[in-house]
């Protein structure tokens, strides 16, 4: 018998009252594995209750309190790490060690956000005017809630919630309905630390579910992890009801090889970026930008053989290298794509798209795809696949390839991969992307840096996580005091310069 998943509500799992459900699915087998409720409006309303009624008691606990739940929810995810990293390859398909991995990711933002009592500090001035003196602090920004996407079903939540909690805040998480179990239990986990019922809430459902967060007047502040599509529609529709919004969406993002570069640690960069994950990832490098007709003939004869002797396989497998992608709507979207390159005249030298594996023959797995000879009118080059494709595209030379990366509509990460000192600072400098690598293939920032695009991969003004995700979590106040001293000056009818007070 299929299992049905549940809410986790005020402290305990709640089951679903709406009557609509949605499956889970093993994406090696195809199989139904369980069934999550998918909340109507009013469930997700008594949600949205529970961490309103648990917020004034939350946010008044001092950030010290607040960071030994933290201290031990740390201690239990180190603990649970082998058990959460099952539960999410069963659901997402991605190897055990990629699963370990992104919990390890994850486990570095509670660790920050163990440190938040110093984040927290504010800025004081004595003596701003005659007897007058001024500081700030910080407070929480109130009832917050999540929307993640399958992709990182563990990492990107603690993304959020660790440093949302940290600053005093309670939360309110919908990850995705394709993979929500690790969400779920890692709540749990939560709760066993020692985390006040209410405070992270996690709630299953769709499209009726987050319109209920987007508008809910509880609601203070938005997260947001997902497609562009999607991400300016939250923006747009929080905004519009007076919500703090953050939206990071999708990428296309490049990597820079110049002739110069190391070319066996360029095709490890782009085997690792391009196929890990079955390239179900944001920072995925999908395009390789070659300057030179050399560099992409020597890259391409490098990078062939390692892709076509990529270990597709089911998670259960140890030695396989890239699992299956989520449903079978992205397998078959991604092999569309393939379709669609190989019409416009790109080169396709490493076809994935035929793979079958015996016993796992209606999984969605679809074999690493290498093009050649990429324009930039191609689907597969300004559209964002989201699966193992990359795409080799050959430029002149470096300002050609720069204005590549900078005249494409996303801009997440971008990677230059060279020896030369002076064209890795220009391209840090002149490159219009939030995340930039020199020979790094994947920027993802460490949890006490921030993780954030430019232009149409980030809607709002704040990335996550680090320091930016504190002020994006937090409201800034600031105190201006005088005390009384004996001394009348009148009443004051202008606006005075501070030394003026």
């Amino acid at each position: 018998m299929t299992k049905t998943l549940n809410h986790f509500i005020d402290g305990k799992r709640v089951e679903g009252k709406s009557g609509r459900l949605g499956d889970v699915f093993n994406p090696a087998t195809g199989d139904v594995t369980a069934q999550v409720p998918l909340a109507s409006a009013d469930e997700v309303r008594a949600v949205i209750a529970a961490a309103a009624a648990a917020l004034p008691g939350w946010a008044a606990t001092p950030p010290a309190r607040r960071t030994q739940v933290l201290f031990k929810l740390r201690e239990l995810l180190i603990e649970h790490t082998d058990e959460l990293a099952e539960l999410l390859s069963s659901e997402h398909g991605k190897t055990l060690p990629d699963a370990r991995g992104e919990l390890g990711r994850g486990i570095e933002v509670v660790e920050f956000a163990c440190g938040i009592p110093q984040a927290l500090k504010g800025e004081y001035s004595e003596n701003v005017g005659s007897n007058v003196d001024s500081y700030t602090i910080r407070q929480p920004v109130g009832v917050v809630a999540g929307i993640t996407p399958f992709n990182f079903p563990a990492m990107v939540p603690m993304w959020m919630y660790p440093v949302a909690i940290a600053c005093g805040n309670t939360f309110v998480l919908k990850p995705s309905e394709r993979d929500p179990s690790v969400a779920i239990r890692i709540a749990e986990l939560a709760s066993e630390a020692g985390l006040p019922d209410g405070v992270l809430n996690v709630v299953n459902g769709d499209k009726e579910a987050v319109d209920v967060l987007l508008t809910d007047e509880r609601i203070d502040a938005i997260s947001f992890v997902g497609s562009t599509q999607i991400g300016e529609y939250i923006y747009k529709t929080g905004c519009a009801h007076g919500k703090r919004v953050q939206a990071l969406c999708g990428a296309k993002n490049h990597m820079i090889v110049l002739p110069d570069a190391d070319m066996d640690q360029a095709t490890d960069a782009l085997m690792g970026a391009g196929y890990g994950s079955a390239g179900e990832r944001c920072m995925a490098i999908s395009v390789a930008v070659c300057v030179g007709d050399e560099t992409a003939d020597t890259l391409i004869g490098k990078l062939a053989p390692q892709v076509q002797a990529l270990k597709v396989g089911p998670y259960t497998d140890e030695e396989s290298e890239m699992g299956p992608v989520i449903s079978r709507d992205s397998q078959d979207r991604i092999k569309d794509y393939v379709d669609a390159g190989v019409a416009a005249g790109a080169e396709l030298v490493v076809d994935g798209r035929d793979i079958s594996l015996q016993g796992y023959e209606n999984g969605y797995f679809v074999g690493g795809c290498l093009f050649d000879k990429v324009t930039p009118d191609m689907s597969i080059y300004t559209d964002e696949i989201f699966g193992p494709v990359l795409c080799v595209v050959r430029a002149g030379d470096y300002d050609t390839a720069l204005g590549l990366v900078n005249d494409h509509e996303y801009g997440n990460g971008a990677a230059i991969f060279t020896r030369d000192g002076d064209a890795a600072r220009d391209f840090a400098s002149r490159a219009k992307i939030g995340m930039i690598g020199i020979n790094v293939p994947i920027p993802v920032p460490v949890a006490y840096h921030s993780f954030g695009g430019w232009k149409r991969s980030l809607f709002g003004d704040h990335h996550i996580h680090g320091m930016e995700g504190v002020r994006f979590y937090t409201r800034l106040k600031t105190m201006t005091t005088r005390w009384p001293s004996g001394i009348r000056e009148g009443a004051e009818f202008n606006f005075k310069r501070g030394s003026d007070h």
